[in-house]
């Protein structure tokens, strides 16, 4: 279940991005003031993160920093192989209310299971809105904690993710997940 309150919605006045090193790959992770996780990105770029940032947030002050205990506790628990760690990580991010609500219910997927695009609209009560799930599935600034990865294909395929489909298939294997290793990959354009 999304950590996410209304009183965490507030714009933040200062941003500290963080480097953490995972089994798949370098991630950057930005919290805020209040040590909420604003955004978790793969990969090492932090110029692209920081313009992310800024889109969301505007003009507040984004530094390197050291990610904050209790989050760095929770995501190495999380891959060492405690599924649930990841759970407590306080959030907030920017969005429409539409992308909330998907991010909600991609929060409510237990570790361990998969459910399709349509599963995802039927959940939030709009189950015509398959390709607005998909792109708000795409834009969730939180992968991993909010988890984004255990959207696949009505037809059991492995659709894009934003941080590369061997990553998607490791972290559904690291789940528990079983992917054949011959599924077909398909990463339709604006949909992860």
């Amino acid at each position: 279940m999304s950590t996410e309150t209304p009183a965490t919605y507030a714009m933040p006045t200062h941003l500290t991005i963080a480097r953490f090193p995972s089994p798949v790959g370098p991630l950057l992770i930005a919290t805020d003031e209040h040590q909420v996780l604003r955004a978790l990105v793969f990969g090492d770029e932090m110029e692209a993160l920081t313009a992310r940032l800024r889109r969301d947030y505007g003009a507040v002050g984004i530094e390197p920093g050291s990610l904050p205990e209790a989050t760095h506790a929770a995501l190495s628990a999380y891959f060492a192989g405690d599924h649930a760690a990841l759970v407590g990580i306080p959030t907030a991010t920017a969005g429409t209310p539409f992308q909330r609500a998907v991010w909600d219910a991609l929060s409510r997927i237990p570790s361990g299971q998969t459910v399709s695009y349509l599963d995802v609209a039927t959940r939030i009560g709009k189950p015509k809105a398959v390709r607005a799930v998909g792109m708000a599935n795409g834009a969730n600034p939180i992968g991993i904690v909010v988890p984004c990865h255990r959207v696949i294909g009505a037809s059991g395929t492995l659709t894009g993710f934003s941080g590369g489909i061997e990553r998607k298939r490791w972290l559904l294997a690291h789940e528990g997940v079983a992917i054949p290793r011959t599924l077909a990959l398909v990463p339709p354009a604006g949909v992860s």
